[in-house]
């Protein structure tokens, strides 16, 4: 027996990240809640919009976001950066966490996160 999912089920999950997600944060280690991913290990971040984000077809299958890369951000606790996360900040939800490649930032410094995707595949 084959399995299927509709597009816009799959949609709608990302459609989410995109509509609430209002800040990035680079941590210093893999958060768990949004109290980790907004201060505990939060080097640095900026502010995100719809814009941001771009959904399409999966690579692999189904369907992915690709989110835009932010280039010369403010720094505002040095350490090494090794996770990016995407942040809910009215409604105080962690809403995604990827790793990224490690950054050591200083404290007035920049920071840039690579574009970067996530992709929900099609059931298998």
């Amino acid at each position: 027996m084959g399995k299927s999912i509709n597009s816009v089920v799959l949609d709608q999950s990302l459609a989410y990240i995109r509509a609430n997600t209002t800040r990035m944060t680079i941590c210093s280690a893999e958060p768990t809640t949004y109290a980790q991913a907004n201060s505990t290990f939060a080097l640095g971040s900026v502010a995100m919009a719809p814009g941001d984000f771009t959904l399409a077809n999966g690579d692999v299958s189904g369907r992915k976001i690709t989110v835009a890369a932010k280039n010369g951000n403010s720094v505002a606790v040095a350490g090494t950066a090794t996770h990016v996360a995407l942040l809910d900040v009215a409604n105080l939800t962690l809403l995604l966490v990827t790793t990224c490649a490690s950054q050591a930032v200083a404290n007035g410094g920049t920071f840039d996160v690579a574009s970067f995707k996530d992709e929900i595949q099609a059931p298998t």
